[in-house]
């Protein structure tokens, strides 16, 4: 046991001691912040940057064209149908003015169909913008055609908008404000989460015994302690590393938390002055997402979240461990990891399809079974799981962890002293009989 101890302090101080991971642990919730916002400012970017396109419209019909709005994205200039004659001609004597033009025929009333030409490809932004101005005013025209009065306003009147509330129960009877994209984004971060580390902490330990071995390093260490130990220590010492720096997000996290909610409650208590009225309701707008954030019960989710982080990184990183003694240089461990890599693939994209209906079939079958359960588990706790499945699926999940650990100690022990000759599924075999 004090080699094992050795083993697993040299692993955890080697990599909690680099400046990589310090950089890693501050800047990497900074990373998923901008993760999330590059794709919002580039779309941005992208409608503010482009210049204004030309588009000449010509409505045969003499009564939609006027539908069609100019904004900063696209100019639209109407022209009557009988003053253009070929289209292919107008374009061309515009020299490169026009960008597209667009045809509303003379039978779009029953055919709903409207071309547009171009010498470019036409983009999915003017499409849409085409698309939703002209139904809605070939609808209202097909309504008035009817010659019921008032018709547009008996349906507008009539239109309702449902706005559908969750509302939680509490195991007192209270009643307390929920919310299901709250519950999605927390499941969808966690199992995000999961997949990343257990393969890139996976995969860290493969590389770990890879060098050792190319190094010849391990046939000192291997002198002095049980093969079984090393690999042990490796597994041990790495997943400390993970559960180190997911305490430390879960602090800032808290603290951010804190910190957001008191300013937000501060900020909502004043009374607010009539040259303030939006800015208040602004703020009252982030109380009510920040009260259904603080809706769900995150103690059970996070312990439940350790626990399955340390069973599919357990489960994970034993399997990376016994296959990286089996060969000599990174180049060739591809054949081996494959497989595993896609089965944790197929486990995160089960999880994303789980997420409609995380109580269905498909989401309980995965969430037992324990190469899939780390990753889908995640989606299914901010809905609630039933205690005899999380039961079920943690004593699989462990009990598989540690059958998987005790195989990958077997093909260890032989594989960390094997050189020379490439290992194939054969010789894996051979070495756990």
């Amino acid at each position: 046991m004090n080699k094992l101890r050795l083993i697993i302090a040299r692993e955890y101080m080697s990599i909690v001691g680099r400046k990589s991971f310090i950089f890693m642990t501050l800047g990497m919730p900074l990373l998923f912040v901008l993760i999330g916002a590059v794709p919002v400012l580039l779309a941005y970017l992208n409608d503010k940057g482009s210049d204004t396109q030309q588009i000449a419209v010509i409505d045969e019909t003499g009564r939609y064209a006027a539908a069609l709005h100019s904004d900063d994205m696209y100019s639209f200039v109407a022209l009557r149908g009988d003053t253009v004659t070929d289209a292919r001609e107008f374009y061309d004597k515009s020299n490169g003015s026009i960008d597209a033009i667009v045809i509303i025929p003379i039978d779009v009333d029953s055919t709903g169909v409207v071309n547009i030409y171009s010498e470019g490809t036409i983009t999915p932004a003017l499409v849409s913008t085409l698309r939703s101005a002209l139904t809605d005013t070939i609808e209202a025209a097909h309504l008035t055609a009817m010659g019921i009065p008032d018709i547009q306003q008996m349906i507008e009147k009539a239109h309702v908008d449902v706005d559908v509330r969750a509302i939680k129960w509490s195991e007192a009877g209270d009643e307390q404000a929920s919310s299901t994209e709250a519950a999605m984004g927390l499941g969808l971060m966690l199992s995000l989460i999961t997949y990343m580390f257990v393969l890139m902490y996976g995969a860290m330990i493969m590389n770990s015994v890879i060098e050792e071995k190319t190094n010849r390093i391990v046939e000192v260490v291997v002198s002095s302690c049980r093969p079984f130990q090393l690999m042990l220590g490796k597994i041990i010492g790495v997943g400390l590393v993970g559960l180190t720096q997911m305490a430390i997000w879960i602090i800032l996290l808290a603290i951010v938390g804190t910190v957001a909610g008191g300013a937000l409650g501060w900020t909502g208590a004043q009374a607010p002055s009539p040259d303030a009225i939006a800015q208040v309701q602004d703020m009252s707008a982030m109380q009510a997402i920040m009260q259904q954030v603080m809706s769900i019960n995150y103690v059970p989710i996070v312990l439940n979240f350790i626990l399955y982080f340390i069973g599919g990184y357990l489960l994970y990183s034993s399997l990376f461990a016994g296959l990286g003694s089996a060969v000599d240089q990174p180049s060739d461990s591809s054949q081996f990891t494959t497989p595993v890599i896609l089965i944790m693939i197929i486990a995160f994209y089960a999880g994303m399809a789980c997420m409609e209906n995380p109580s269905g079939p498909m989401a309980v079958w995965c969430s037992i079974i324990p190469f899939t359960s780390p990753v889908v588990m995640m989606i299914r706790l901010p809905f609630g799981v039933p205690i005899w499945q999380l039961l079920l699926s943690l004593g699989l999940l462990f009990g598989t962890a540690l059958a998987i650990t005790w195989l990958a100690a077997r093909i260890y022990r032989r594989g960390i002293l094997h050189y020379g000759k490439k290992a194939s599924f054969a010789d894996l075999f051979k070495w756990i009989k």
